[in-house]
């Protein structure tokens, strides 16, 4: 009996130790719960392309957008736990929607493993060059002046340029009109025709437009100035010190994903952020800072932003729409 136990334990251990050898053999879907075009999407397809390479796996991103970025963190929720379905999550879905919807249909903790927080990148506060402003001062008497009537437009209600701009409204106290859309895309193509003036974006999603000229950058909404736009001020610097607002994008898997799997994703995802191509890559995206926390000092943030975000939907009255 003593024997047949321990021959049973062996292979088990046995077992273990060759399915950490054998993931992954076979295509990876890692999910994007937002639209093409946006931040997400392009940092999921540089990160998708990185992986394909490293393993000779092919790495596939699937959009699945809509709720708040929650239609695709369902699906992965809800997804086998082996590793071949990920989730490529950002504040919004893992900070907001838990605060502004009020059932959701999974339970975030119990239901999703978190693997690592890929880069952080802040917002930038543009405009529409028609604009008549050129500092944040100037948007802010601008504003006070047409109250209600200078609009900006976001990823959707409860997306992180939302609530940047809400965050921005609280702290200023000024009245902008947000128009939501169907993701970053739409709202930046709606940005740069003029329809709405203003936009609190990722700086991966304007940094394009900013160079040709297309959006006038005030501010960057994070801690410090970015390489990419060194002359461009912080948010606090242009005199709106607390409206500081940084999207991070963090790569989870469904719930009871195994702790070899989670171990072995974690340790790709640091090499490839560390990667020269990569890390050129994200400085012109304007990345802050890259993958390399803990997978506890990754959980340990995640509870401070639903922390945070639960007092920013308060005080700006959002409720789910």
């Amino acid at each position: 009996m003593r024997l047949r136990i321990l021959f049973a334990v062996i292979g088990v251990a046995v077992a273990a130790a060759a399915s950490a050898q054998d993931y992954p053999v076979k295509p990876i879907r890692m999910v994007v719960p937002w639209p093409p075009a946006g931040g997400t999407d392009i940092v999921a397809r540089l990160i998708a392309a990185k992986m394909t390479d490293a393993w000779r796996i092919q790495v596939v991103v699937d959009n699945r957008s809509g709720a708040t970025g929650t239609i695709g963190t369902n699906l992965v929720a809800r997804a086998t736990p082996d590793g071949y379905t990920l989730l490529l999550g950002t504040n919004a879905t893992h900070a907001i929607a838990v605060n502004l919807i009020p059932n959701l249909p999974y339970d975030q903790e119990k239901d999703l493993t978190p693997i690592t927080r890929v880069a952080s990148v802040p917002h930038i506060l543009s405009v529409n060059p028609a604009l008549p402003v050129h500092t944040v001062a100037e948007l802010i008497a601008l504003a006070k002046a047409r109250p209600g009537k200078i609009a900006f437009g976001s990823a959707g209600y409860g997306s992180t340029p939302h609530l940047g701009g809400e965050l921005f409204k609280i702290v200023t106290g000024v009245n902008l009109l947000h128009v939501p859309y169907k993701g970053t895309g739409q709202s930046l193509q709606d940005t740069l025709g003029g329809m709405v003036s203003v936009s609190f974006d990722t700086m991966p999603s304007v940094i394009g437009y900013i160079k040709s000229g297309m959006l006038r950058p005030l501010a960057v909404m994070g801690p410090r100035r970015v390489p990419v736009l060194p002359e461009v001020p912080t948010i606090a610097e242009a005199g709106a010190s607390g409206a500081e607002q940084v999207t991070w994008y963090g790569l989870f898997g469904p719930g009871g994903l195994p702790s070899h799997i989670v171990r072995k994703l974690h340790g790709e995802i640091v090499k490839i952020v560390q990667l020269p191509d990569v890390k050129a890559r994200f400085e012109t995206l304007g990345v802050d800072e890259t993958a390399g926390a803990s997978l506890e000092e990754f959980a340990a943030m995640l509870k401070a932003d639903v922390a945070k975000y639960a007092k920013v939907v308060n005080a700006a009255g959002l409720k789910n729409e």
